[in-house]
């Protein structure tokens, strides 16, 4: 394993051991953290494509549903994982476990319509993820998902921010490690969130460039028409370079 993978592995384990004491009113109800009980896919992630310097960090808000929270990659939909990355290894259950949001791990049968479009835009511009993961990384803010009673995701901008702050301050640390572990010359919000988390642990020094593209989820009307292209077209237009102009 690389020291780079090494490193990566680690501060995700600071991060989780940070985050594990914290609570949270309602209607935050329920808190899922894949770090914990999806921790084996997510370090063969990290072990298989977080082995080197990287061009390109991409950076998500938190786990979906029926992504990361089941497979424990970012934007991890189960079947870019499991047949695109060749990423598969057992999940076990979160400590208290919403009726409404079973976790199934590598056997869930939902799409995570997110990961769905991000892998398939990068398997369609770069084909094989080794080669798409020779120059890109990808990582979320922060690593928890919170369920309302109902099972509805609610995301980390709708919690109130004297909970929210100590997390935010751990993510904000993780996110800086992270960057300085990989060093990327372009990093890439996916989604206004991601883009403004970017901007906060940035050093007055750093010649990374930080790029905003728009986020793939449903809620976003705007990613319901063609959002790979939109995406492609964000990346282009800031310069950040193609799969014409990277090995």
């Amino acid at each position: 394993m690389s020291n780079h993978a090494q490193l990566l592995i680690k501060a995700a384990d600071n991060l989780r051991l940070a985050l594990r004491s914290l609570t949270f009113s309602q209607p935050v109800d329920r808190v899922y953290n894949p770090l914990d009980y999806a921790w084996e896919p997510h370090t063969q992630w990290i072990r298989k494509f977080g082995n080197s310097r990287k061009k390109l960090l991409l950076l998500g808000m938190n786990p979906g549903p029926f992504g990361m929270a089941q497979t424990g990659v970012p934007f991890g939909e189960v079947a870019a994982v499991r047949d695109w990355m060749g990423i598969s290894a057992p999940v076990s259950k979160p400590p208290d476990e919403h009726p409404k949001r079973p976790i199934e791990g590598f056997n869930c049968k939902r799409s995570e319509v997110s990961g769905r479009r991000l892998w398939g835009w990068a398997r369609d511009s770069f084909g094989s993820a080794d080669r798409f993961f020779s120059h890109h990384f990808a990582v979320n803010f922060c690593p928890l998902i919170f369920l309302e009673v109902s099972g509805r995701n609610r995301t980390p901008d709708k919690i109130p921010a004297s909970e929210i702050a100590p997390v935010e301050a751990a993510c904000r640390l993780h996110l800086a490690e992270v960057i300085r572990i990989l060093q990327p010359d372009w990093l890439i919000g996916v989604g206004n969130f991601a883009a403004a988390q970017l901007a906060t642990v940035i050093t007055p020094d750093s010649t990374a460039r930080i790029v905003r593209i728009p986020h793939p989820s449903p809620a976003n009307p705007a990613a319901n028409r063609d959002w790979s292209g939109a995406a492609s077209l964000a990346l282009a237009a800031a310069g950040v370079p193609g799969p014409d102009l990277l090995p």
